[in-house]
């Protein structure tokens, strides 16, 4: 495009006219597109008001400007907002397909908010800034949400957002693991299983409520609690999740999350990992008992606890001799298989290392425990012998208490036996137990029905199974599920979603961080992208300019590191 002065007779016109190629002949030529006047009768307010249009169009500093200048005197400056964490959180939702997902499924029930975008909003914040409810709408206030209208995004919209969004946790959970599983070439066959108890506020009592009093996995003690169950991937990703009562059995959860699995998703073979507390005699009946829609039987490998383990086998003290001998000999760990009933194996794994670390700090216990053991029988004995004392006079049976109590602190009332009916302050070890304690440091028991896999397989499968722990973590700390302030029931249940989905997020962050050797975590990584924002500035003239933080190298192998393209400002625009 180009302007022509063109004359004809007296009078000059001024056009605009388009050069190109005659595809026949091959010489150029030009195009006439749009005349605009005599060039005589052009009045400079009507060049500059046309000049002006087109500098705006294309997004160039109009004649006003120009001639004005830009200073920061005569610019307003709005504040920044945090964009590069929340842009790559938002991409990774869509790869996932959770955006149209949740939104396909939300709009058959013809809601008025638009719940993907409140769920998504929820999401992002608990792996950004972990907020409550009312001060998700504070953070709001700090981050730029591209393709979010703010207006929508009320204390009321959210919580609307979370029921509608808990009737369809099971068809979004079976969505997304049909969408994570392919992406990541991995297979449902090896699933791994924990439990853990997420704290909760609030006294007041609600029908059928899911908060109850039970032991805390976090602290010592009771809590008011609920409990979370996760079933993951043997790669990591986190497939679905159960919420229980805050007070429930851990071995009563299994059969109907294997039976959820099956029902749920095409499982040719599965082969069920869980901890020892998992272990019962019922659950190990029933796991057997499950059939796969192939016919195949459910598998399983559990870890088998050390007193449950003491009455499976007898020759307790010959294995471990045994064992002991060829960790020596080779300085690794050492394998051993036990037979057991027909169809089920019991493979016992010694760890030199994790034997002797077992082994201090069972001697750190034991220091503090005797340490309160003699002096008080020190205390006594100086009492009798006529020595005066701080404090009130200590007696036989406060002694005891007190020696009982840190006995129970440091777990070692199998070890050292008070003697209760003696009414003299004494105590006596128990050597047997004490010899069943060091044969066991560093023993990790398998009991399985698993016929194709070696005992060094079954071991590696089993200790896959710390992954899972490491997300309890994350929900825990990053993600911050707990304390929960909701107390209804299907809130509870919600919020826990909310938290699984962004659990989700994480683990494909982790695994593409690792897969492309990138040394660094999730979390961390996420704080760094913080450092991208998003920028406004008001000129004199009214004009606006929107604009993203220029990318640094550094900040570009952020992106890289998670396979997610950089924001810009047309990709802003684009964002839905």
């Amino acid at each position: 495009m180009q302007l022509k002065i063109t004359r004809s007779g007296p009078r000059t016109y001024l056009q605009i006219v388009q050069a190109y190629r005659d595809t026949e002949t091959g010489r150029p030529k030009q195009r006439h597109i749009a005349s605009l006047g005599r060039l005589d009768q052009l009045a400079e307010k009507d060049l500059d008001s046309l000049i002006n249009g087109l500098l705006k169009v294309t997004n160039r500093p109009t004649l006003d400007e120009l001639t004005q200048g830009v200073s920061s005197e005569n610019t307003t400056f709005e504040p920044a907002l945090q964009l590069g964490d929340v842009w790559a959180i938002m991409q990774i939702w869509q790869q996932l397909k959770l955006a149209r997902n949740i939104a396909r499924k939300a709009r058959r029930r013809r809601h008025s908010i638009d719940v993907e975008k409140l769920v998504r909003v929820m999401v992002i914040n608990r792996l950004s800034d972990p907020k409550s409810k009312l001060g998700l709408l504070r953070w709001l206030e700090q981050v730029y949400l591209p393709g979010i209208d703010r207006s929508e995004i009320t204390h009321q919209n959210l919580l609307r957002a979370m029921d509608v969004l808990l009737e369809q946790k099971d068809a979004i959970e079976r969505d997304l693991a049909g969408t994570l599983l392919p992406l990541f070439e991995t297979e449902m066959e090896v699933v791994f299983y924990d439990i853990t108890t997420v704290r909760v506020h609030g006294e007041h009592e609600e029908d059928d409520d899911i908060r109850r009093f039970g032991k805390s996995k976090d602290v010592d003690g009771v809590e008011r609690q609920y409990a979370v169950g996760v079933v993951q991937t043997a790669d990591g990703f986190p497939v679905t999740h159960e919420v229980f009562e805050g007070n429930i059995s851990e071995t009563t959860t299994v059969k109907g999350i294997v039976t959820k699995l099956c029902e749920r998703f095409p499982i040719g073979r599965l082969i069920f990992v869980a901890d020892r507390a998992m272990l019962s005699v019922d659950n190990i009946e029933e796991l057997e008992r499950i059939s796969l829609p192939g016919g195949r039987n459910v598998e399983y490998i559990l870890a088998v606890p050390a007193r449950k383990y003491r009455k499976m086998t007898a020759d307790l003290h010959d294995i471990h001799l045994r064992l002991v001998e060829e960790s020596r000999k080779t300085g690794v760990e050492a394998l051993h298989e036990v037979a057991v009933e027909p169809g089920r194996r019991l493979v016992v794994a010694h760890s030199p290392e994790i034997a002797m670390r077992s082994r201090r700090m069972r001697a750190k216990r034991l220091i503090k425990a005797l340490r309160l053991g003699w002096k008080l029988a020190d205390t006594l004995n100086g009492q009798e012998e006529g020595r005066r004392y701080r404090g009130r006079r200590l007696s036989d049976p406060g002694a005891k208490i007190r020696f009982s109590k840190v006995l129970a602190e440091t777990k070692l009332t199998r070890l050292i036996k008070l003697e209760v009916e003696n009414d003299i302050f004494t105590w006596h070890w128990d050597v047997e137990e004490l010899k069943r304690e060091l044969e066991l440091d560093g023993k990790l028991v398998l009991l399985t029905n698993v016929k194709d896999l070696s005992a060094v397989e079954l071991v590696r499968r089993y200790k896959d199974l710390a992954d899972i722990e490491r997300g309890f973590r994350v929900l825990k700390s990053q993600i911050e599920i707990a304390p929960v302030h909701h107390r209804l029931p299907d809130r509870i249940r919600a919020h826990t979603f909310i938290c699984f989905l962004a659990l989700v997020i994480q683990r494909v962050m982790r695994h593409r961080v690792k897969k492309n050797g990138f040394p660094m975590s999730p979390e961390e990584l996420l704080y760094r992208l913080r450092a991208v924002q998003h920028h406004r500035v008001r000129l004199s003239t009214g004009k606006q300019l929107d604009g993203v933080t220029t990318i640094r190298p550094e900040q570009q192998q952020l992106f890289d590191a998670i396979e997610v393209e950089k924001p810009t400002g047309k990709r802003l625009r684009n964002t839905a």
